[in-house]
């Protein structure tokens, strides 16, 4: 498990994640375009619930969205 200081809004927030979350979640960043903090943001305004579960949720529906034998 990794904490990383994120900005949301302007205001500082830590989120935990496993760092192979850290990872997936900087491949989809990547493949819109976008930093890790502007997704998170992202994330972070539709979310419910836990902002940690919301971007493991939302890391695990890019995954299954992609191509069957898509790398990334």
């Amino acid at each position: 498990m990794k904490k990383r200081s994120v900005l949301i809004a302007g205001h500082p927030t830590s989120v935990s994640l496993e760092e192979e979350f850290w990872d997936a979640l900087k491949a989809v960043a990547q493949a819109r375009g976008l930093s890790v903090n502007a997704l998170i943001e992202e994330i972070d305004q539709t979310r419910t619930g836990n902002l940690s579960s919301a971007i493991r949720v939302h890391v695990l529906k890019a995954v299954q969205a992609r191509p069957p034998g898509s790398d990334g």
